[in-house]
């Protein structure tokens, strides 16, 4: 999408995107391993009943899921960060995750008019449309 394709109170849908347990291995091997991760005998021990994806793959998730419903060819220039992050239940191997991001704000920099800011809410929900993740991003985009 381009900027000016963007408008408060928009809902951006993508997905559903299902998790695979050697993703979730894989994942966590790689850059979060703790054992709640990665190790799934102890895992099912654990409070969770068994291995749960890592937050920081959750969001990856969510990352792929917004460039193929907006990111994508959109003159994106990147991001400045999150205004919040919450994991707000685990994503377990098998769950299909869907994205919706809404539109909070669009608006152009006051300092660089040729740049235009997005603030969207990202949430993914599962099959049980079970809240999963909620953020806010702040996003820049070519605004010409």
């Amino acid at each position: 999408m381009k900027f000016h394709e963007f408008s408060p109170h928009q809902v951006i849908k993508a997905g559903p995107y299902v998790v695979t347990e050697a993703e979730v291995l894989e994942f966590a091997s790689r850059y979060d391993p703790q054992w709640f991760h990665t190790d799934l005998r102890t895992a099912g021990q654990g409070r969770w009943g068994g291995v749960i994806a890592s937050g920081w793959h959750t969001c990856a998730i969510a990352m792929r899921l917004a460039c193929d419903a907006a990111l994508s060819d959109s003159g994106s220039w990147g991001s400045p960060g999150l205004d919040c992050l919450k994991w707000v239940k685990p994503v377990r191997p098998g769950d299909s995750l869907t994205f919706h991001a809404t539109v909070i704000d669009v608006r152009r920099s006051r300092s660089t008019p040729s740049l235009g800011i997005v603030k969207w809410r990202w949430q993914l929900f599962n099959q049980n449309q079970t809240e999963v993740l909620d953020t806010v991003a702040n996003s820049f985009f070519e605004a010409n």
